[in-house]
């Protein structure tokens, strides 16, 4: 077999594909085998049909057509493989020339990976946030802790701005009760403005046993939208005391027997987690200042075919959100236009990164094992709240493992640009990612991972388990 390869632009060759008709025979023995089980031809048993009474039957040239047809796909990857072509996607085939029993030829124009040169990346610098913890910060978590352990008691008084109330609501409109605008024994914080506007200042100055009537828009229902007088009766009011900051509240909320141990341990996690959150930003940005250094000539199908998988995936979302695109749009401020480009541009910049990432990954030839394909898996599934086990046979069977394994890969190649590329802070101190990252001594719990970085919220985390954030990539 020879082939040709005609470079058509940086992203698109064509193939030109000669191949000895001899090579054929096994397909065209193959070819005459099922037509054989499928024809029935009197004097002859099913699958016993011999070739010469195929060809008078049913005609030589059918029984060639399927033999190409089932041929092609081997040829094609054979000339892929034997030209060294990085193809992306389906080829277009067209068969130029055959010959019964002489020639056999055809082209394929297909998409391949752009050639480009990457940077050295210890000649790229990035810079993220310092990570240092101030004293306020240190006692904003406290007080965080504080709310968590508190208590409500009775209040001797009208309500007032904070306090936390009993209540019933029933709203009726032109002195009709609206049915699924009634509700009892809601617990309610006076200012929190999350139910009815004018709620709060209807319950300011109330007290238990009391009800009081206000005007509010309906936000729900079938009378959404409609002005309702709402009455409201109040069964309790409550404030909340909050433990004080010593001791022994440091023994009721943590291990620590003081609260200077506290406070010392609370700082040490809170500068663990803006440590991870530094590895987190080095990794976001080593990518972009990578992206911005290499300029690489895009296939533009490839573009496309990523751009209608992410609208595929908006769809999804909406649809699983019982929304529309017309209302996701009025809720961002988009035209439909601007929400097109903006697809289009995300999936350019995926484009690019995978091209990039797969391309340092074949340089540092960097593998996937299976127990980090099987991590993968089952951090995906936990995201998805379906078990590993299902979402490793749903792979399977729409042949999508290798596209996981890629996906390991690419996340391994990130993790080898962050370690490489010079990181320092705002004040210009250098950042050693790979420190941060490595695992804890053995008397810590929880070690954090590379892939802890990228969701690291240290007002979310408890201090003592700040070190178990972990977010597989």
């Amino acid at each position: 077999m020879k082939t040709a390869v005609e470079e058509l632009s940086p992203t698109r060759v064509r193939l030109s594909v000669e191949v000895p008709f001899d090579e054929l025979k096994p397909s065209l023995d193959k070819a005459y085998r099922e037509v054989a089980r499928q024809v029935r031809i009197p004097g002859f048993r099913p699958g016993r049909v011999p070739p010469p009474v195929i060809d008078r039957r049913v005609g030589r040239a059918a029984v060639l057509s399927q033999a190409v047809n089932d041929a092609l796909p081997e040829f094609y990857s054979k000339a892929v493989q034997e030209s060294d072509v990085l193809a992306l996607g389906q080829p277009d085939v067209e068969i130029t020339q055959l010959d019964d029993g002489k020639e056999f030829t055809f082209t394929a124009e297909v998409e391949v990976r752009p050639k480009f040169e990457l940077p050295d990346l210890a000649t790229l610098t990035v810079t993220v946030d310092n990570a240092v913890v101030t004293p306020d910060e240190g006692e904003e978590y406290l007080n965080s802790l504080r709310e968590r352990f508190a208590s409500l008691r009775a209040a001797q008084r009208p309500a007032q701005s904070g306090d936390y109330t009993t209540i019933d609501l029933s709203a009726s409109v032109d002195g009709k009760p609206v049915e699924d605008a009634q509700a009892s024994g809601l617990s309610y914080e006076i200012g929190s403005g999350s139910l009815l506007d004018g709620l709060d200042d209807a319950l300011i100055g109330m007290s238990a046993g009391e009800s009081a009537t206000f005007t509010s828009e309906l936000a729900g229902g079938e009378l959404a939208g409609r002005e309702a007088d709402v009455t409201v009766t109040v069964h309790s009011v409550k404030v909340k005391d909050l433990p004080e900051l010593d001791d022994d509240f440091a023994q009721l909320a943590s291990e620590f027997d003081t609260l200077g141990e506290l406070r010392a341990d609370t700082r040490r996690q809170l500068e663990r987690m803006k440590r991870l959150q530094q590895a987190a930003q080095a990794r976001d940005h080593a990518l972009d200042a990578l992206l911005a250094s290499v300029d690489i000539p895009l296939p533009e199908g490839f573009v496309a075919h990523e751009t209608e998988h992410a609208r595929q995936n908006v769809d999804d979302q909406l649809e699983r959100a019982d929304s529309t695109l017309a209302e996701y749009l009025a809720a961002t401020g988009q035209t439909e236009e601007q929400f097109e480009a903006g697809l289009e541009e995300q999936s350019r910049r995926s484009v690019k990164a995978s091209l990039i990432l797969d391309e340092i990954a074949r340089q540092e030839n960097l593998q996937v094992d299976q127990n980090e394909l099987s991590y993968f898996i089952a951090d995906q599934a936990q995201r998805m709240g379906v078990a590993p086990e299902q979402l490793a046979r749903r792979l399977a069977d729409a042949g999508q493992l290798g596209s996981a394994a890629a996906e390991v890969i690419r996340g391994k190649t990130l993790a080898l640009i962050t370690e490489r590329v010079k990181v320092l802070d705002e004040s210009g101190n250098e950042v050693d990612v790979k420190s941060i990252l490595a695992p804890p001594e053995a008397e810590d719990t929880g070690a954090p991972t590379a892939e802890a970085a990228e969701d690291a919220e240290p007002e979310d985390a408890e201090p003592e388990d700040a070190d178990a954030a972990e977010d597989a990539e």
